[in-house]
């Protein structure tokens, strides 16, 4: 999305994510464009709204967004 790191999302973005599949310590992962996210209290299937919290090289972070 022509971000200079070459991530889809930066920190502070606020996305609507699928969650695909949990993590070894049962956080949940959805994908950007191949892009990792992992966000804590989520279960798959889950289709939330997250905010960036650690957006890294190759995998982010992010949080719920509560409504």
């Amino acid at each position: 999305m022509g971000y200079d790191n070459d991530t889809p999302v930066l920190n502070g973005d606020e996305v609507d994510v699928e969650i695909i599949s949990i993590g070894t310590k049962g956080d949940g992962i959805a994908k950007i464009d191949g892009y990792v996210i992992i966000v804590p209290d989520t279960k798959v299937g889950e289709n939330v709204r997250v905010k960036v919290t650690n957006a890294l090289r190759k995998i982010a972070f992010a949080e719920k967004v509560v409504a």
